[in-house]
């Protein structure tokens, strides 16, 4: 018995240090990613068609959306698209049409689908009206300044880039929406740091993804990625596999969220979760190393509350802090990592209940319909229960 608990012992004292290189890792690979000033590349301006697919409206919509037609950029235009004519997310859009009256804005409302994932039948679709070689897609709840084309373009000067792409910080509104976004500048985007220095970047963000039209149609254009929720990741995979470069730019985009609530919060991290747990099984299950407030805890308690086991936190602790603060307040400029610093641990715990959650089960709840992720990571659409009680009903008095 005593041997078994030095081991555990052993292999959670492990993990604490494990932990805190990667915190340490984190802070030198943001340094190494920001340390250049940004310049202009006024002198290499490719024109732009900016992609926005949209479904549905939110209070914030419109200041994101009009965000991108207010770039101090030369030639781009902006192209809004909807599934469906009812769509209240074309009220906004309307808006902007008659506010930006000298803009090249375009509203495309086509109902083709082509797969699971209709974001991405929404971009097939409205890519047909992009009028340039440079693509830019960006979510609908994204928010950026007047310098946004003009710093993410400027990769594109080498010609084997083949795709830019950018991190995000949240506007949160509400506790709930707070520790997600937390959570994304201080843990995730660390993580994010450290495979762009160690392994290169092999995937993209849905914040941003700015890519050539000639390697869109070299890995199979839209219809490639029809079928898959993480539709971002795999564009970034195909185009690495096809020999592009996928390069992570020093600009940072607003994330817009509201309040949420701790169902939402539990089902969006449910879905991110097992997203990239099917996409990146080896790095997802290498989290572990990672989780450094959670072994420590468990350390002290191993250590049954011993002086040891109290450096060992402390130490664990405030070097995870620090980083969160380097990390998401001082390179990412997230106000609210600098703020409510104090809550990190709490969201790392919160974070790790979540991250063995998501190893069990296979489905996922998107939009109001549930799916099951594929072992390649496609979506497969399932029955809601609404939906399967009404067959039930519907063919019971068939069978009698």
């Amino acid at each position: 018995m005593q041997i078994v608990l030095e081991l555990i012992r052993a292999c959670l004292l492990f993990t604490c240090l494990s932990a805190i290189w990667f915190y340490l890792t984190s802070i030198y690979c943001a340094h190494d990613l920001f340390k250049r000033a940004p310049k202009s590349s006024r002198d290499d301006h490719p024109p732009v068609s900016i992609l926005k697919p949209i479904r549905g409206v939110d209070s914030f919509a419109y200041d994101s959306l009009a965000s991108f037609c207010r770039q101090n950029y030369d030639r781009f235009q902006v192209v809004f698209g909807v599934l469906d004519a009812d769509d209240p997310g074309l009220e906004p859009v309307r808006r902007i049409t008659t506010d930006f009256p000298q803009a090249d804005i375009k509203a495309v409302v086509c109902p083709l689908v082509i797969g699971t994932n209709l974001k991405v039948s929404n971009l097939l679709n409205i890519e047909k009206e992009a009028t340039y070689q440079i693509l830019v897609l960006a979510d609908s709840d994204i928010k950026v300044q007047p310098d946004y084309l003009d710093r993410i373009v400027q990769p594109f000067a080498d010609p084997t880039v083949g795709i830019v792409t950018c991190m995000y910080r949240s506007q949160s509104r509400g506790i709930v929406s707070l520790m997600e976004g937390l959570g994304v500048t201080t843990d995730f985007h660390a993580g994010v740091l450290v495979a762009r220095k160690l392994q290169g970047m092999k995937f993209a963000f849905g914040s941003t993804i700015a890519i050539r039209r000639e390697v869109l149609d070299a890995v199979g254009g839209f219809k490639a990625i029809a079928d898959y929720l993480a539709d971002d990741f795999q564009l970034g995979a195909l185009a690495v596999q096809a020999g592009y470069k996928v390069i992570l730019s020093d600009y940072v985009v607003e994330h817009v969220v509201g309040p949420g609530s701790l169902r939402g919060f539990f089902k969006h991290q449910t879905r991110w979760g097992r997203t990239t747990r099917v996409s990146r099984p080896k790095g997802y299950a290498g989290l572990v190393l990672t989780q450094g407030v959670t072994a420590s805890l468990l350390f002290l308690i191993a250590m049954r509350g011993s002086y040891i086991g109290w450096i060992v936190l402390g130490a664990t602790w405030a070097i995870r802090i620090l980083a969160g603060v380097i990390v998401g307040a001082g390179y990412l400029k997230d106000r609210q990592a600098a703020r409510f610093f104090w809550l990190i641990p709490l969201r790392d715990l919160v974070g790790f209940v979540l991250w063995l959650y998501t190893f069990v089960g296979s489905t996922i709840e998107w939009r109001g319909k549930r799916f099951k992720l594929t072992k390649g990571g496609k979506l497969i659409p399932l029955a809601t229960k609404k939906e399967s009680e009404t067959r039930l009903a519907d063919s019971g008095p068939a069978a009698l």
